[in-house]
């Protein structure tokens, strides 16, 4: 038998699931762009918390709007062991990808970042013990050489920065997690109940750390509310609202592969709001990512005959 983890057939809505995953991953890929623009005002993990923070009347307006319109059946429990393990997660995605940026280079820190997909498939496959395609180990190197490509050529090797690295590895870790755990808490919970309370935890979770860490936590220009409110209504609500919904109906290691749209968008990102250079080296990364995730694609069954 094969896993549905894996090769999940491609049912009615899977159109519009792959569309919602990569609108998110694209949402979530200007970020840096917002943080960029809001660090005059903020450190770091204040950053982080207002990521959340602020999207969560947005998300809260969501979750009553959707289970307004649900069945009086539909299933919706309240912070489950999944939806808390997905805020912890999450949490600690973004700690370690912030300590990764202050304590390496950018193009490290997102490098060591983006091989989240080889944890979910190693947790998939190694403690979870369902069976992983071949064409998915084929589109994981395609896109982990894609996106070596788009950063490669900023890579540095230094024994000083193996600390950030290392801190880059444990962010792909827990957002790897986090994959995981959204895919579980979905089998019981809407969307937007699950990212409401997955924000509600991570929020806690980022002011405590905020607080212990950053001298700058309250925005002081409009310049940095404005870029915190885009984050967190653009790239949280929007990006980790989207990728929710898409994990209630594609599996987590083909999801975990897509978001490496991520990191094409936030190269084209740069290079058409900051100015940043985009080389034929890069686009062809982009390219390799892109092939990829069709790889990877979660293969529809044949019909029996007869």
């Amino acid at each position: 038998m094969t896993s549905p983890s894996t090769t999940a057939p491609l049912e009615t809505g899977f159109a519009s699931a792959f569309a919602a995953l990569c609108l998110g991953a694209v949402a979530m890929g200007i970020s840096p762009i917002f943080v960029r623009f809001a660090a005059a005002d903020v450190g770091p993990f204040a950053s982080a918390f207002w990521r959340v923070a602020l999207s969560l009347p947005l998300l809260y307006a969501w979750m009553r709007f959707e289970e307004a319109k649900a069945p009086a059946d539909a299933p919706r429990t309240s912070y489950s062991k999944g939806t808390i393990l997905a805020g912890l997660a999450f949490s600690g995605d973004l700690f370690f990808w912030h300590l990764s940026i202050l304590s390496t280079t950018v193009a490290n820190a997102t490098f060591f970042a983006t091989t989240a997909p080889l944890f979910v498939i190693l947790m998939v496959w190694l403690v979870l013990k369902q069976r992983v395609s071949r064409g998915t180990f084929v589109g994981l190197l395609l896109c982990l050489l894609g996106g070596a490509a788009l950063i490669g050529q900023s890579l540095q090797v230094d024994p000083a920065r193996i600390r950030g690295d290392l801190y880059g590895i444990a962010t792909a870790f827990f957002f790897g997690l986090y994959f995981l755990a959204v895919g579980r808490a979905r089998e019981t919970a809407g969307a937007a109940r699950v990212t409401f309370e997955t924000g509600v935890i991570t929020s806690a979770v980022l002011l405590v750390i905020a607080t212990l860490f950053d001298t700058r936590v309250i925005p002081q220009t409009w310049q940095g509310v404005a870029a915190l409110t885009a984050m967190a209504f653009i790239s949280h609500a929007g990006g980790q609202g989207l990728l929710v919904l898409a994990l209630g109906r594609l599996p987590p290691v083909f999801s975990s592969l897509v978001i490496f749209l991520e990191a094409v968008a936030a190269a084209l990102f740069g290079w058409a709001i900051l100015g940043e250079a985009l080389t034929l080296v890069q686009s062809l990364g982009g390219a390799l990512i892109l092939i990829g995730i069709w790889a990877a694609r979660p293969k529809q069954p044949q019909a029996p005959i007869g």
